[in-house]
């Protein structure tokens, strides 16, 4: 059976990406050494902020399949179904990375 976690309010469940094993000279991390992840992609995203006064939800900024960079210690690490997730605010979400294609000109 298959779990679904829906967050609430202004959260952002977000898919870390995976902690290196080895860096780019080929030198093995170990477990110790290894950092938390600061980088990864919305999985699912709460209605928004809410706003008493008015009564409405203000939309978040970040949607699902984002790539995002949020804070080292931001947000709450959860399990489900064996997947390891954060859950943060759109606040301590710095921003969203886009791959920019490189464009190659004529000259």
């Amino acid at each position: 059976m298959e779990t679904r976690f829906e967050p609430l309010g202004d959260r952002v469940l977000v898919l870390p990406d995976p902690v290196e094993d080895v860096t780019v000279g080929g030198i093995i991390i170990p477990d110790t050494a290894k950092g938390r992840q600061v980088q990864g992609t919305v999985v699912a995203t709460g209605p928004g902020r809410w706003h008493a006064e008015s009564q409405t939800y203000t939309p978040l900024s970040v949607k699902a399949g984002d790539r995002v960079l949020y804070g080292k210690y931001a947000g709450t690490d959860i399990t489900v179904d064996d997947m390891d997730y954060v859950v943060t605010t759109e606040e301590d979400i710095m921003g969203i990375v886009r791959v920019v294609g490189m464009g190659v000109s004529d000259g």
